[in-house]
C-alpha cells in the first residue's frame, strides 16, 4: 500500500501548526461588534457627562481668547481633557471649577481611558489567557480518549461514549481539517489540527497519556501508519480502528490495534441479513443505534449471579469474558459465573436523562 496520508489537507494543517496546534473550545462571549458598540456608547455617556459638568460651571473657567465659555467652548474642553490633551486655552480658575475637576472630570478622564484602550488590552490579554487555559489542560489531561478523524465514523463512535458517561473535556479530536476542528470547537471538543501519521501531531494531544484510542481515518493506509504512530507513543492504550477492506483488518492487528471494524463487511453483513429477514435486520440496527430499544453493553457479573447459569441471570447474556477469554453464552465452561466474569448482554435501553448527559 502506497501512503497518500490525509490528502492536500494534512499539507494545509501543517502550516498552521506553527501557529496555533491545539484549539480549546471557545468560552460563549458578546459579538465583537457588540463589544465595540457597547464601549462607544460608554464612551459618548462620559463625554456628555463631563460637558454637562464643565457648561453648568462655565462661569468658573476663562477661555484666553474672549474670556467667556459657551456650550461649545464646553464640548471643546471636555474633548481635549479626555483626551489628555490640554491645550490650556480653556482653564478652570474658580474653586468650584477646580474642584469639580479635581472629584470629577479627572475620574472620567480615567475612565475614558480605560474604556478606549480596554478593547486593546483584551486583544493583548486574549494570547496569554489561552496560553494559560491551555497549559492547565494539559496539565490536567489523564487517561483521556483521542479521536482521529471526525467524519461520521468518528463522531458516531464519540456519540455513542458520550451517551455512557464520557465527559467532554476527556476527549481530543485530531484532524487535518481545520473546519472540522472548528465544529469540534463549537460542540465543545478540544481538537489538534495535522496529520496523525506524524508523531509530533499526537504528541500535541497528549496521546502518550490517553486510556484509549479511535481511529476513524478516510483511508485503511493511513489507518495503519496512525495505529503504528499511537501505538509506539503509548504501549497501554486501548486501541480501536475502523478501516473499509477485509484484507486491511489482519495489517492493522500486526499494527498494535486491540480491535479493527470493518465497516464494508459489516455494512454489507447487515444488508444481507435484511434481505433474508427484515426483522432480524431491523433489531441488528436497533442494536447498533445508541440510546433507543435495545442496546448490547458489558458490565460485572454481580455477587447475586456468582455460581448462576449463563441463562439466570436478569440480562440476555450473549457472551462471558473471563480474564482474556470470551466465552459463548452456550460454551460449557461459561457456567457458573464467577465474581472475576464480565458479561456481554442484551438490555433494554434507557434513554439519557439531561444529568447524564456531558456538559
Amino acid at each position: 500500500m502506497k501512503l497518500h496520508g490525509y490528502d492536500a489537507m494534512a499539507r494545509q494543517a501543517d502550516e498552521r501548526l506553527v501557529t496555533r496546534p491545539v484549539k480549546m473550545p471557545k468560552r460563549i462571549v458578546e459579538r465583537p461588534l457588540r463589544q465595540v458598540g457597547k464601549r462607544l456608547l460608554m464612551a459618548l455617556g462620559v463625554l456628555v457627562l463631563t460637558v454637562l459638568i464643565v457648561y453648568l460651571d462655565r462661569g468658573g473657567y476663562n477661555d484666553n481668547s474672549d474670556n467667556s465659555v459657551d456650550f461649545l467652548d464646553s464640548v471643546y474642553y471636555a474633548t481635549v481633557t479626555l483626551s489628555t490633551t490640554g491645550y490650556g486655552d480653556i482653564v478652570p480658575y474658580s474653586a468650584s471649577a477646580r474642584v469639580s475637576n479635581v472629584l470629577l472630570v479627572t475620574p472620567l478622564r480615567v475612565l475614558f481611558l480605560i474604556i478606549l484602550v480596554g478593547t486593546t488590552l483584551e486583544v493583548l490579554t486574549e494570547r496569554t489567557r489561552e496560553e494559560w487555559r491551555l497549559n492547565r489542560w494539559r496539565a490536567q489531561l489523564r487517561d483521556h480518549t483521542v479521536v482521529i478523524g471526525f467524519g461520521t465514523k468518528g463522531r458516531s463512535a464519540l456519540e455513542t461514549l458520550c451517551a455512557t458517561g464520557l465527559k467532554k473535556e476527556q476527549v481530543v479530536i485530531v484532524d487535518p481539517s481545520a473546519r472540522v476542528i472548528d465544529t469540534a470547537n463549537a460542540e465543545g471538543f478540544v481538537g489538534v489540527i495535522g496529520d496523525a501519521t506524524r508523531s509530533e501531531v499526537l504528541l500535541r494531544g497528549e496521546v502518550q497519556k490517553a486510556r484509549q484510542i479511535i481511529i476513524a481515518t478516510q483511508r485503511d493506509d493511513t489507518a495503519v501508519l496512525v495505529t503504528l504512530t499511537a501505538r509506539q507513543l503509548n504501549r497501554g492504550a486501548k486501541i480501536v480502528a475502523a478501516v473499509r477492506e477485509e484484507e486491511n483488518a489482519p495489517l492493522l492487528r500486526q499494527s498494535g490495534a486491540d480491535a479493527v471494524i470493518t465497516s464494508a463487511s459489516a455494512a454489507g453483513r447487515l444488508l444481507g441479513l435484511s434481505v433474508l429477514s427484515p426483522s432480524a435486520g431491523t433489531v441488528m440496527e436497533d442494536l447498533i443505534q445508541q440510546g433507543s430499544g435495545l442496546d448490547l453493553i458489558e458490565r460485572p457479573v454481580i455477587k447475586a449471579e456468582v455460581g448462576k447459569n449463563v441463562r439466570e441471570t436478569g440480562d440476555l447474556v450473549v457472551s462471558v469474558l473471563r480474564g482474556h477469554r470470551l466465552l459463548a453464552y452456550d460454551d460449557p465452561t461459561a457456567s457458573p459465573l464467577q465474581l472475576t466474569d464480565r458479561v456481554i448482554s442484551i438490555v433494554r435501553a434507557s434513554p439519557v436523562t439531561p444529568a447524564q448527559s456531558p456538559e
